[in-house]
């Protein structure tokens, strides 16, 4: 062999290598979001809002249900004291009745994905400034999120999530305010 393919070859073994060790000693840290968004003043309060509003839709529809199905035995107890085109008429007006209320339904949690999405856009931005600052002062070199990042397993030592949300609730690195959503109901 050549000293120039000598050369060529540890050349190439060498970038293997080099990150490999560089990867080896960076420092890790990983958090369990999921928990964090419940547990956080912000989030809770967050999602007791969030919780508020859908119960008060639930209750609405509920009762429009109530009415529909009570309108709907009426109609059956009535049905045959009908003209057939009188009995045809309800029913279909029935029918119309009840496909709005499955839109209606249907809005309703698109409206509750969005108003979720609103409330917890600013205690996401927050958290994540809290993983940074702790990351920056550990000399972490990566946080992962123990969920989704596919992380089957590591040391409890590594696990920030209490860090994170003992710094959150306790406001370091944070506004002075705590984060609501735009739009979001007033207490």
């Amino acid at each position: 062999m050549s000293l120039r393919s000598k050369l060529s070859v540890l050349a190439i073994a060498a970038s293997l290598v080099v990150p490999t060790l560089a990867a080896a000693q960076t420092k890790m840290g990983y958090v369990d979001y999921q928990r964090v968004m419940l547990e956080v003043d912000d989030g809770k309060a967050a999602k007791a809002r969030l919780q508020k509003w859908l119960d008060a839709r639930q209750k609405e529809i509920d009762a429009e249900q109530e009415a529909l199905r009570k309108e709907k035995e009426t109609l059956d107890k009535q049905a045959s004291a009908m003209s057939e085109e009188t009995r045809v008429q309800k029913a279909t007006d029935l029918q119309k009745k009840v496909y709005d209320l499955a839109q209606k339904w249907e809005k309703s949690r698109g409206e509750a994905a969005e108003r979720e999405r609103k409330e917890m856009e600013p205690i996401i931005a927050r958290i994540d400034d809290v993983i940074r600052t702790i990351a920056e002062r550990e000399g972490l070199g990566m946080v992962f999120e123990k969920r989704d990042s596919g992380l089957v397993y590591a040391l409890s030592q590594y696990d920030l999530t209490n860090e994170v949300i003992r710094s959150y609730n306790n406001g370091k690195g944070k506004a002075k305010d705590a984060p609501v959503a735009k739009d979001a109901p007033k207490k």
